[in-house]
């Protein structure tokens, strides 16, 4: 516990180094929403959005990158290094590379299809047709990578059950893929929605981290614990930057891989069902949006006022900061309880 610590401090030190000349040089590169006109999924303007938005233009957007680069670059330094000094790095799975690499192609792969939306959304708004990639494109794309993730679980861990607490642990065979493939896009899209409110999605994403950390731990999976402690410390540096007003958005490019990491690390522990838990206000975030898509679509009219239900709150007078201080306290009882669930 002492080494995953020391790592921790270490990556939030490297971080809050190289964070604020990193915003400077998203201020350079212009890498940042010149205005908060948004449109929906059908290419509808958002004014509801827009209204309680606005002030918010010129921030800089892409924090996730600096994170996604830093962790990348440290985990794949540490593991060399602590084997050099004769420090056993155990997995519970057979092979621990195999592990290594679903962590690292899940961060890498979906961090740079969010780049590449931020870059369209930034340097090609009126060619893209929409805020950023066309959905059906970019629902695609995750689909794909999300497939690639679960056969690497699947074929290379040998990962197929999933266990439900209280009844017990069912057997899916190659049903496991799709499951898994369900999982991981689902998440990937509802911290990239629920990232809407300074500090919202960073700091319920840390402190569901922390329980999953806790968790990896416990079970001696020493590879999982030392990057979940690294994202861990770099993610803090972030938030602090990210909270009300924020100098700094994670952008695209830090949800997705943000989102879909969370879940990979859910299914790799094998608590599905303390992961939804831990993740229930992402879960609870992405299903008020996916209702009120398909009420817009099927019978031509809202459900709610306005999705997600951040902005729901927005909408009824809830200032920004209440509602992120709130659902933070939210999310601790949450991530208790997932993980009393998961170790009971």
């Amino acid at each position: 516990m002492a080494l995953l610590l020391g790592l921790l401090l270490f990556s939030f030190i490297v971080t809050s180094i190289t964070i604020v000349p990193f915003i400077n040089l998203l201020y350079r590169l212009k890498f940042q929403r010149a205005d908060q006109v948004t449109r929906d999924a059908f290419g509808k303007k958002t004014p509801i959005f827009d209204k309680f938005h606005s002030q918010k233009a010129g921030t800089p957007v892409g924090g996730g990158l600096l994170v996604i680069a830093l962790v990348s670059i440290l985990f794949a330094t540490i593991l060399p290094i602590l084997g050099f000094l004769g420090i056993e790095v155990t997995s519970v799975y057979q092979s621990a590379q195999a592990e290594i690499n679903i962590l690292f192609f899940t961060f890498l792969s979906f961090s740079l299809l969010g780049l590449y939306d931020d870059v369209k959304k930034f340097f090609g708004f009126n060619q893209s047709g929409f805020f950023g990639m066309r959905m059906r494109v970019k629902l695609f794309l995750q689909i794909i990578l999300a497939v690639i993730v679960s056969c690497m679980m699947y074929f290379s861990l040998g990962i197929s059950i999933l266990h439900i607490p209280f009844i017990g642990t069912f057997q899916l065979g190659i049903f496991f893929i799709p499951f898994a493939t369900f999982v991981i896009v689902a998440f990937a899209n509802a911290v990239n929605i629920t990232d809407g409110l300074d500090g919202l999605a960073s700091g319920i994403l840390l402190i569901s981290l922390f329980g999953l950390w806790f968790l990896s731990a416990s079970i001696l999976d020493i590879p999982l614990s030392i990057f979940i402690a690294m994202w861990l410390g770099s993610l803090i540096s972030f938030l602090y930057f990210n909270v009300f007003p924020a100098r700094l958005f994670m952008g695209d490019v830090g949800s997705l891989s943000f989102g879909a990491t969370l879940a990979v690390i859910g299914l790799l522990l094998g608590k599905t069902v303390a992961l939804i838990i831990i993740g229930f206000i992402f879960v609870l975030e992405i299903s008020s949006s996916a209702m009120q898509l398909l009420s817009k679509k099927y019978l031509g009219k809202k459900i709610i006022p306005a999705t997600p239900f951040h902005l729901f709150l927005q909408y009824h007078g809830w200032e920004e900061p209440k509602i992120v201080q709130r659902a933070w306290l939210v999310q601790i009882m949450l991530t208790l309880f997932g993980v009393w669930l998961a170790v009971i």
